[in-house]
């Protein structure tokens, strides 16, 4: 038989939860999410664990994302009925997405130590069991981001509220580009806590047994590296502080720095729909009152995905031909209306999320 996906232990005071998916760098899918899930409620009324931590299985990643050809397997399916969002939130990437956005939101008010090791790949999905975290710590090798609007589809698993909570506009670029973080953009952006290079995991990981959390942590905890983004906040902030992007993409544009001329590029390759509703969506994450009600707006956002032409070709493009030339509809930003971007927030009645 085959080894479980999710590995579930209980030892020495700790709750250990293993991503055990190292072919497909830990992806996420529904019943890895429901297993988390039901092992982090068990523990929170457990007086055996007096704290979590969460690893991923091989040497690629924590986890890379969620299960992405089932969602385009649903999206397919509801474009082609022509299905509503209200329905799609009962398609089975609805009921993932309803799980897995529940199990974001425990992370985050978790009674007891959450501890994530976010070495490696640690994209999507796998920021909403790590960036919601107690305790995050990266490492040299770590690779942090939301690659959302590159296939069509808008920041979930709570990264509206990371990214629009980052400093200054780091996250709009890290959205609107799919930058990916390293260890010390990551800690400056605030998906991350600490750093610990790799080579010190497995004793920081065998010091959790022994030792109160922040004990073990800070034996093994270094300087955070030099967040690259922080020393170019001055052009990110004044470039994506614009109110649309297309005003953002002017603005980086003009702005006359190489890294800015290719931030724009970078943007203008991504989803002209996707865009413009990540923009609002991160505008909306920075005014909400809670991680909750960020996460109840994704869940609108996510299952009106499922509806439109730009996710299915965007992970066809990126994922099941990899011709990494995604045709998108709108074909360009001054073609995305404003009704298109509303039909991405529409209420769902008895099947909201309801955080």
């Amino acid at each position: 038989m085959s080894e479980p996906e999710v590995l579930i232990e209980k030892r020495d005071g700790l709750g250990l939860i293993t991503l055990n998916r190292p072919r497909a760098i830990n992806a996420l899918n529904h019943p890895m999410a429901l297993t988390i899930l039901d092992a982090l409620r068990t523990w929170a009324d457990d007086d055996e664990v007096r704290a979590v931590v969460l690893t991923g299985a091989g040497e690629r990643g924590l986890c890379a994302g969620g299960d992405i050809v089932s969602i385009h397997n649903d999206a397919k399916n509801a474009v082609a009925q022509g299905d509503s969002p209200v329905v799609s939130a009962d398609s089975p990437s609805g009921k993932f997405w309803r799980d897995e956005y529940i199990l974001n939101a425990l992370i985050k008010r978790y009674p007891k130590p959450y501890v994530a090791i976010m070495d490696g790949i640690v994209m999507g999905g796998g920021v909403g069991l790590s960036g919601h975290a107690s305790h995050r710590i990266v490492t040299e090798r770590s690779m942090v981001g939301m690659p959302e609007t590159g296939i069509g589809f808008i920041p979930d698993v709570g990264g509206t509220w990371l990214l629009a909570h980052a400093p200054g506009e780091i996250g709009t670029h890290v959205a609107l580009t799919t930058a990916r973080m390293s260890a010390g953009d990551a800690i400056a952006a605030g998906f991350a806590d600490c750093f610990v290079p790799s080579e010190h995991l497995p004793a920081l990981l065998e010091a959790l047994h022994d030792n109160e959390i922040d004990v073990a942590i800070a034996k093994f905890a270094q300087p955070a590296p030099v967040s690259e983004f922080v020393g170019q906040q001055d052009w990110i902030d004044a470039c994506y502080s614009a109110d649309t992007v297309e005003e953002i993409v002017h603005r980086l544009q003009i702005d006359g720095r190489a890294e800015a001329a290719k931030a724009a590029q970078d943007v203008l390759s991504k989803s002209p729909v996707a865009l413009k509703v990540t923009l609002r969506s991160l505008r909306d994450a920075r005014r909400a009152a809670s991680l909750e009600a960020a996460l109840n707006q994704e869940y609108r956002v996510s299952v009106a995905s499922l509806n439109t032409h730009d996710l299915v070709e965007g992970i066809r493009a990126q994922v099941i031909d990899k011709d990494r030339n995604p045709r998108w509809q709108p074909a360009t930003l001054a073609e995305v209306t404003a009704a298109d971007v509303d039909a991405y927030f529409g209420a769902l009645g008895d099947r909201e999320l309801g955080l």
